[in-house]
């Protein structure tokens, strides 16, 4: 379908629900709904902030989260696909999704998205519109999925071990050479594994302007060449000689914590403060990006066409989108997760995070470009 014809199908769509249906309708027909949230749930944090949202949603607006509990949200695109095959338009099992912009490329790819939605939310209103929210991933949004978070890739060292830690790759290196079997990072395709070889790859190639555009395996071998270079400088140097890596990136926090390892990754510039409230981690540790900026993005949610529970899903992206859950969402003693909202409307110590120097993340297609060359290389 061409790019004129989806947005004005979209618009239509928009506009039909707009005059359809006013919001108390729809949360008249949410009420006694579930919401099956599909989510990673990688984090203790994330967890028991959405056991909390579900304990609000239910008490408020009688409907209830159900938190669907994925180590890789791609599962349940294919999950979708399978159904959209089958023809099963309606009574899904998936009513919600916690998306990267690979998941919603690939979504939009095989029409796994329903109706434009986020202008009708009531909530929209406090969302920075100054944020990216137009693009996932310089993929166009369309108002098909609503802004959440905002993420940034960091590093995570402890003051009383380094005293000025690596900010570029090409130094991460000359540290893991003078400390062996002190650095490494998450599995690929685990996505804080894939987010570091993203970054490595774009400070390697000094941010070819090819990564911002699809995939072509014509030029796909000379681009990534440097990084497949680095990876085998730095691998046997990493924890474990690279023979095996962490699952994700709360595994890293855990063996920095440990002092298995001396940098820990995260995709939360706040994370390190959490982590220190609840005791996971030291009180001398900290967070820093590299010195070109952190790889940057905002995380979206995100509704398949044939949910069992839309009207609750949309219930819930709005209760997601208010000040009180923003502003509980990016407690540094809870989650710490940047909000998305305008600074404004947020309260607590949500107001005092502080973002890093943004790098964009490459075209979705290097991803799994990224992953699947890497799988052949070092998977074993």
């Amino acid at each position: 379908m061409k790019p004129i014809l989806t947005s004005l199908l979209l618009l239509i769509s928009s506009f039909t629900f707009a005059n359809q249906s006013d919001w108390q309708t729809v949360t008249d027909k949410a009420r006694g709904q579930t919401v099956y949230f599909f989510a990673w749930a990688g984090s203790n944090e994330i967890n028991n902030y959405l056991r909390w949202a579900n304990k609000s949603l239910q008490a408020q607006y009688g409907v209830t989260l159900k938190h669907v509990k994925v180590s890789d949200v791609s599962e349940s695109i294919s999950q979708l696909v399978t159904e959209k095959i089958a023809n099963k338009n309606t009574d899904g099992r998936v009513d919600m999704l916690w998306v990267n912009g690979e998941n919603f490329k690939s979504m939009k790819q095989h029409q796994l998205l329903g109706a434009a939605f986020v202008e009708q939310l009531p909530n929209w209103e406090f969302v920075d519109k100054t944020l990216p929210i137009d693009n996932d991933f310089a993929e166009p949004t369309l108002g098909l999925e609503a802004p959440w978070g905002v993420g940034q890739l960091v590093f995570i060292y402890d003051k009383q071990t380094i005293k000025q830690p690596p900010t570029s790759f090409v130094d991460l290196l000359a540290y893991a050479q003078q400390h062996p079997g002190k650095i490494s990072y998450p599995k690929p395709p685990a996505f804080h594994g894939t987010s570091f070889l993203k970054a490595a790859l774009l400070e390697l190639s000094n941010n070819d302007p090819l990564l911002y555009q699809a995939v072509d395996s014509k030029n796909f071998e000379a681009i990534s060449a440097p990084l497949w270079e680095y990876l085998d400088k730095l691998h046997p140097l990493a924890w474990q000689k690279g023979d095996q890596f962490p699952a994700n990136g709360g595994a890293t926090l855990q063996m920095l914590d440990d002092k298995q390892l001396d940098i820990a990754i995260s995709f939360n510039p706040n994370e390190v403060i959490s982590a220190q409230v609840n005791g996971t981690l030291a009180t001398t540790t900290a967070a820093y990006a590299m010195q070109a900026g952190a790889l940057s993005n905002i995380h979206f949610l995100a509704i398949p066409w044939n949910a069992s529970a839309r009207e609750g899903a949309l219930v819930a992206i709005n209760f997601l989108l208010s000040p009180e859950a923003q502003s509980r969402k990016g407690d540094l003693a809870i989650w710490g997760d940047p909000t998305v909202l305008e600074k404004q409307h947020i309260t607590g110590s949500a107001k005092e995070t502080t973002l890093f120097k943004s790098i964009p993340e490459p075209h979705p297609s290097w991803q799994a470009a990224l992953e699947q060359e890497w799988q052949k290389r070092y998977g074993h």
